[in-house]
């Protein structure tokens, strides 16, 4: 099983996750990070370090989080792979915390 990221990284974009992932399984879009499903561990070191609390165990996922599984594994295909921490959106506190907002990632 992978980890996921959900809805609240989008416009938040916190990279503390990158900083502990031993796999380097993380990718990086405009508005969100993504899990390579492949290359994740199962190690449980991201989910602690994420200030947005958005990323879960697969099968762990909250109602209605569940499209983010595919989502994380098409991304990933795109998006380049990110291993260092960056500083997120000067906006990201903002919008930590707001509900359903998938309709404002950017996917390119």
């Amino acid at each position: 099983m992978a980890f996921v990221v959900t809805d609240n990284c989008i416009q938040c974009k916190y990279t503390d996750c990158v900083a502990v992932c031993p796999a380097d399984a993380f990718h990086e879009g405009p508005n969100f990070l993504a899990i390579n499903p492949i290359d994740c561990i199962d190690c449980d070191l991201c989910t602690p370090e994420c200030p947005a609390n958005a990323i879960f165990q697969e099968d762990e996922l909250p109602a209605g989080q569940e499209q983010f599984t595919a989502l994380n594994a098409e991304l990933c295909q795109v998006w380049p792979k990110i291993t260092e921490v960056i500083a997120p959106p000067s906006d990201a506190d903002k919008h930590n915390g707001t509900p359903n907002k998938i309709n404002n990632l950017i996917i390119d």
